[in-house]
């Protein structure tokens, strides 16, 4: 929990939206408590006098709503990254009626698309576009789906790039045998050619690494050493050309997982938005470190924000 929220308390317009007070104008009539909690807590971070700060109130409201992360075992950051994301916007987000409109048979076809939104959607949702092929009629349809995390795969157990993995992530998939699927034109399943692409690359995109590696009952951690960059993370090969605005990236937070599958330790690294100097957040030690040693073969979860975005200035 330490080092997601110390991650999430590095992205400056989530920090000015929340500091700024402009989240009370937001807030649902109903369930309050997490984003209220979670102002409170980054209020105590910027702007308190602590020098440690102990997150209970937070941990204590959003193990209401979600009991597993009541008791001292251990948990996913991941996962526990989903739920505040998905609570955050819960409680902030109102309709967005130009992205509502629109014909039924649209609806149908984008099911996944929010017409939602909230700090949460504005700064940390894209959207996936799958093209979906038959390969016995080359009948092809387009599903869209939003997200907030990429769960990347890791094509290597000994060491590979950020951009292998992506490159993974993306490449066109063949479906057959059991994994195939049900072709309208067809009427029967059929071998099936996926092809992702991003239809809308976030502000904020975070990379969660599949460190995790289940295939029925062999489970295991794969400790590869991904090199990753800090400056000029390029997604645009994987935009869909109508929507290409050459969107790079830059690094801004890190978690790092230490040990093993059934246990281990998380910590984080932030990029302070002022001075653009590292830290090592490693529960109530903090530490500045060099730009050299923000790469770790811990990396778990990596978050980046768009260059040339740096406030919130046209986020409401």
């Amino acid at each position: 929990m330490n080092a997601v929220l110390q991650c999430l308390c590095s992205i400056s317009p989530l920090v000015e939206y929340f500091l700024s007070g402009k989240y009370i104008t937001a807030l649902c009539k109903e369930n309050v408590e997490i984003a209220t909690a979670f102002a409170y807590l980054m209020a105590d971070i910027w702007l308190g006098d602590f020098d440690c700060v102990s997150p209970e109130v937070f941990c204590s409201v959003i193990g209401d709503r979600h009991p597993a992360f009541t008791k001292k075992t251990q948990q996913d950051a991941q996962e526990f990254l989903i739920y505040v994301l998905s609570e955050l916007h819960e409680t902030l987000k109102k309709l967005n009626k130009r992205r509502s409109q629109g014909n039924i048979s649209t609806a149908r076809e984008n099911r996944g698309i929010s017409h939602e939104t909230s700090i949460i959607t504005q700064l940390f949702e894209g959207q996936l576009s799958y093209e979906i092929t038959c390969l016995e009629c080359q009948n092809t349809t387009v599903k869209n789906e939003v997200f907030t995390v990429l769960s990347l795969p890791i094509p290597s157990e000994t060491a590979c790039s950020l951009q292998d993995c992506l490159e993974c992530f993306f490449q066109q998939d063949i479906l057959t045998w059991n994994n195939q699927i049900q072709c309208s034109w067809c009427g029967t399943k059929q071998d099936t050619a996926v092809k992702t692409c991003l239809a809308k690359a976030p502000k904020i995109v975070i990379l969660h690494l599949k460190r995790f590696d289940c295939q029925g009952s062999y489970k295991r951690k794969l400790g590869t050493d991904i090199h990753y960059p800090l400056n000029n993370l390029d997604l645009s090969p994987y935009v869909y050309p109508l929507f290409r605005k050459n969107p790079k990236y830059s690094l801004c937070a890190v978690v790092n997982h230490f040990g093993y599958l059934d246990g281990g330790h998380y910590t984080a690294f932030c990029k302070h938005a002022v001075t653009q100097n590292w830290y090592s957040f490693d529960d109530s030690q903090v530490t500045e470190i060099p730009h050299s040693s923000v790469q770790s073969a811990a990396a778990y979860l990596l978050f980046y924000s768009l260059t040339d975005f740096a406030t919130c200035r046209d986020v409401h």
